[in-house]
């Protein structure tokens, strides 16, 4: 993996949490809902890149 993609991926994570964070401070569920599924789509993204390393240890 490398470290530009390694970098969108907390990104995506960080922007989510403040998303999740904002919307439960506001009470606004969509946005709530929102940042959970950024969240959700940086740790698969980070999930398959972690499976391509390991692959390409081998």
């Amino acid at each position: 993996m490398g470290i530009g993609d390694k970098l969108k991926n907390a990104a995506e994570g960080a922007k989510g949490k403040v998303k999740e964070a904002t919307g439960d401070a506001t009470d606004n569920q969509d946005l709530q809902a929102e940042g959970e599924m950024d969240q959700t789509k940086a740790d698969l993204k980070q999930a398959g890149e972690k499976a391509k390393d390991a692959f390409d240890k081998r």
